[in-house]
This record gives C-alpha cells, sequence and structure tokens, in this order.
C-alpha cells in the first residue's frame, strides 16, 4: 500500500530513489507540484497553502502517510498542519527529524536535556525561506548545547537544478559555500538543507574540503521511514500503485526526472 512523498519540485526525487531502495516492496506515490516551484523565495502563508492542497492529493491517491521531502514546507507549514489541520488518522512527517538524529546522534523520542554533542560548527544550507524559519535551529536547540549554527541561503539553486542548468547550479554552490566560510572559516559539518542539494552534492563537498563532513538527507530519511512502518505499519494507505504527480508540464517534469534519476519515469497530470 502507497506512502505519498511531496516535494515542490524534483529534488524530492532522491528521498524517493532511496526509499524505493530501503524499501522495494512499499509502493510511492510522488508529487511535484512543479507548478509553483521554487517554494524557498514565497512567504509562509503560500507555502502552507500550497502545501496542505498537495498532501491533500497524495490523501486522495490513498497515502495516509505523507512525507514532505522539501525542506521549505517542512520548516515554514509542517508545525501548523500538525497543530490544526492534519486529521487524527492521517500523518504527516518532515525532513528535519532524521538529520537532526543524525547529528546529535540521539533519537526523537529521547525527551532527556539537551547535552553537548561533538559536532560544534555546522553551516546550514537551505533555501532563503527555510533560513528564514530557523526551523533546524529550534529542533537542534531542544537536543544539543554548544553548538554553533551558521546559516546560508541559497538563492538561485534550485531554480538551476529544476531548469537542468547544472553549470551554472554549480557556480552557484561554490559562490554560496564561499559566502558561508567568510562568516565560518572552518565548519566541521555541513547540512545540506534542501532535496535538490544531493544532486550536487559533490560539488559541496569539494568547495568544503575534505575535512568537512557533509550531511544529505535522503538516505537518513529512508531508514527513519523504514523504521517508522516497522513501528506504525497501519499508517500504510490504501493506495497499491506507484506513480509520479505532477501541477506542471508532464512531458517536460518526465524528462528532467529521467535526466537526474538515469531511469525512465514518466509524469501525469495531478
Amino acid at each position: 500500500m502507497a506512502v505519498g512523498i511531496f516535494d515542490s519540485g524534483l529534488g524530492g526525487l532522491t528521498v524517493l530513489d532511496a526509499a524505493t531502495k530501503r524499501l522495494p516492496d512499499v509502493p510511492f506515490v510522488y508529487f511535484g507540484d512543479n507548478a509553483h516551484t521554487p517554494y524557498g523565495v514565497r512567504d509562509a502563508q503560500d507555502i502552507y497553502d500550497l502545501t496542505t492542497a498537495s498532501v491533500s492529493r497524495l490523501w486522495e491517491a490513498g497515502c495516509d502517510l505523507v512525507i514532505l521531502a522539501c525542506n521549505t514546507a517542512s520548516a515554514a507549514a509542517l508545525r501548523r498542519m500538525q497543530e490544526s489541520w492534519i486529521p487524527t488518522d492521517k500523518r504527516v512527517l518532515g525532513v528535519f527529524v532524521p538529520l537532526i538524529e543524525a547529528l546529535t546522534e540521539r533519537q526523537w523520542g529521547d525527551n532527556s536535556p539537551p547535552r553537548e554533542v561533538a559536532v560544534k560548527h555546522v553551516a546550514l544550507f537551505a533555501t532563503p525561506a527555510t533560513v528564514a524559519s530557523r526551523a533546524f535551529q529550534r529542533e537542534l536547540a531542544f537536543r544539543a548545547i554548544g553548538v554553533d549554527v551558521e546559516a546560508q541561503a541559497c538563492g538561485g539553486v534550485v531554480d538551476a537544478i529544476e531548469e537542468g542548468d547544472m553549470i551554472l547550479a554549480e557556480a552557484l554552490v561554490r559562490g554560496h559555500v564561499d559566502a558561508l566560510k567568510r562568516k565560518m572559516p572552518t565548519p566541521e559539518a555541513a547540512i545540506l538543507g534542501c532535496t535538490h542539494y544531493p544532486l550536487v552534492q559533490d560539488v559541496f563537498q569539494d568547495a568544503l574540503g575534505p575535512d568537512v563532513q557533509v550531511y544529505s538527507q535522503a538516505d537518513l530519511v529512508a531508514e527513519s521511514l523504514a523504521d517508522y512502518l516497522t513501528r506504525h505499519p497501519k499508517m500504510i494507505g490504501t493506495g497499491t500503485e506507484s506513480m509520479f504527480l505532477t501541477t506542471g508540464d508532464p512531458r517536460t517534469v518526465s524528462a528532467r526526472a529521467t535526466q537526474f534519476l538515469r531511469r525512465k519515469i514518466e509524469f501525469q497530470a495531478a
């Protein structure tokens, strides 16, 4: 039975790819809101409205459990959705949780007081909206003390990736890393706080240098999802078929998705 994966565009395909490899028997319904990407430059209300509309469509497809494979939506909309919008028989999970678990080496359900962790200087690369929300810093502060987080809003990177202009994306990444290092010259770890960024992870790593541990979300989210489904098997919905839905032009989105994943992907109109 199907699990939904939502992203503002194509970035969530990195999470989908890892999840299908980790859970080959689970059908996934992927929803890309390509008509409205990128979310990272939108205001919080707009992000909330677009995200809830997309999640509703995934519920219609039989996905009682939806992963927001979009850091901007997770940062700007998820808490409000959980407080007042999501029905009791549905679940919507974000992508910050597995990342913070890995960074702090403690499980999400561990409610003990914050404690010191090994990593003290963390670089966060994310969209402008994710940086402005300070959601990552807020969640990290609940679990760790003494961690200095320097955030860099990476304007333009998502647009370049969505357009398939990887030369521009690489140039922008290197520029953003340079800007970050002027504020934090020697980060110990770097968080790629957008699911588009694994597509240029090698560029981030090269620009940061070999001594910086780069945390990317796809594999961490896939492993966390497998654990969640083991503990909550009833949250798998009634859908039985994998499919790809988009608010954009299916032919164009399919071609770009096929290029990214290097296997044939066929989107249909949402």
